[in-house]
């Protein structure tokens, strides 16, 4: 190869990798403020203060519950300002979480009865192999209807006889929640082995479990109406709601390459050559895993980026937001809320009209569902949303 020759291909090399890092950057890695709001609409959200032993395991557990739109780890109930990890207890704080959820999905008294289903809530002296006050159930309430609410789920779930020792939560006024420093929020996905190993070290699941069964995951106070259900009135029956994440081996059996490395390492697949960008059909998308919903087709639209983009999912709490920090900018992460597949990004650059979000996906996280068989394949309750 001739000196010219060489030197015109390395130029075209040049020119090609730089168009793609253009393209990039402007498309994908973009940085764009962090959404806190899934569906782009003025969500009347409301907030809890909640602790029940380790944050880590209280924030894994809430981000699981439908009406739930965010959970971050913290410290609260000391009398010292801006706590550490190193010196919370000291200060007279208790590991807790503040959760964001929308009422209109999921009442006060149902964020209660989950703290108590997913602890053992007669230890007053702290949690499982966690010991010590810090680490000891609390709720935290806003105003009266809170702790009446609040005392009202204790006493049912009292009622009902399930443990040998009485429900002793303590039911406390509000104050200050400080959050955690940053590597112990999601610490339950970005350490996953270190997470699992503690958990099921902690016998947490095995009591829970013991407990309550398949019914550790009911909620049995609707929202309008804050008085116990009965379990069959609002058991959790879609099949995606009780999905159970498989080992790794079987994961990279059932998955495609790309599908593992986009949903399991967070990766990114290319643009423009995927199977849904240029999809038009009507229908909606759900986790490849799971199957659970996550958009409708009415709400797809081209962005020109080269990846599905839809300006909401098609519920609220379909997903769930995370900070990205990755490729030197910061950006919000998508993620399924039951199979915890990384979707995609969301970003605040899309039709104006429409919201202003572009949620940025990858098709290999995703599973089409035509109109056609969604209700043989029992989505019939989403046919309204296509």
């Amino acid at each position: 190869m001739s000196k010219m020759v060489f030197a015109i291909v390395t130029i075209i090399v040049i020119l090609g990798v730089a168009t793609i890092g253009y393209f990039a950057l402007n498309f994908y890695l973009t940085p764009a403020k962090i959404i806190s709001v899934p569906n782009g609409t003025s969500v009347q959200s409301k907030t809890a203060i909640l602790a029940g032993g380790c944050f880590w395991c209280v924030e894994a557990d809430f981000e699981k519950l439908l009406g739930v739109l965010s959970v971050v780890s913290g410290y609260t109930g000391g009398s010292s300002p801006n706590p550490t990890y190193e010196n919370y207890a000291s200060q007279g704080h208790r590991e807790a979480t503040l959760i964001t959820y929308d009422p209109t999905l999921v009442t006060y008294s149902s964020l209660v009865e989950w703290l108590v289903k997913h602890i053992d809530p007669t230890d007053t002296k702290g949690s499982f192999n966690d010991r010590g006050e810090e680490y000891a159930p609390a709720i935290y309430f806003a105003d009266d209807i809170e702790q009446s609410s609040a005392t009202k789920v204790i006493a049912d779930i009292n009622a009902l006889g399930i443990y040998k020792k009485s429900v002793n939560i303590l039911v406390l006024p509000r104050k200050e929640f400080y959050p955690a420093e940053d590597y112990h929020q999601d610490y339950y996905r970005k350490n996953a082995l270190k997470y699992s190993y503690y958990r099921n070290a902690s016998g947490r699941d095995h009591f829970v479990k013991e407990h309550w069964g398949e019914d550790a995951n009911v909620v049995n106070y609707k929202p309008n109406l804050e008085t116990m259900a009965t379990s069959s009135d609002v058991k959790l029956n879609s099949a995606w709601s009780t999905y159970q994440k498989p080992s790794d081996e079987k994961l990279r059996e059932i998955l495609t390459p790309i599908q593992y490395k986009v949903t399991q390492e967070d990766g990114t697949e290319p643009p423009f050559n995927n199977e849904y960008d240029k999809e038009t059909r009507a229908g909606i998308y759900v986790d490849t895993l799971s199957g659970e919903p996550l958009y409708s087709s009415k709400d797809k639209y081209d962005s020109g980026t080269g990846w599905p983009s839809f300006v909401r999912p098609i519920r609220s709490d379909a997903i769930t937001l995370h900070e990205d920090r990755h490729f030197f900018t910061v950006r919000t992460e998508v993620r399924s809320r039951y199979a915890d597949s990384h979707l995609g990004h969301v970003f605040d650059d899309g039709p104006t009209d429409r919201g202003g979000l572009r949620y940025c996906m990858n098709s290999a996280a995703l599973r089409f569902i035509p109109k056609e068989v969604m209700e043989s394949q029992g989505y019939k309750d989403y046919m309204n949303q296509i």
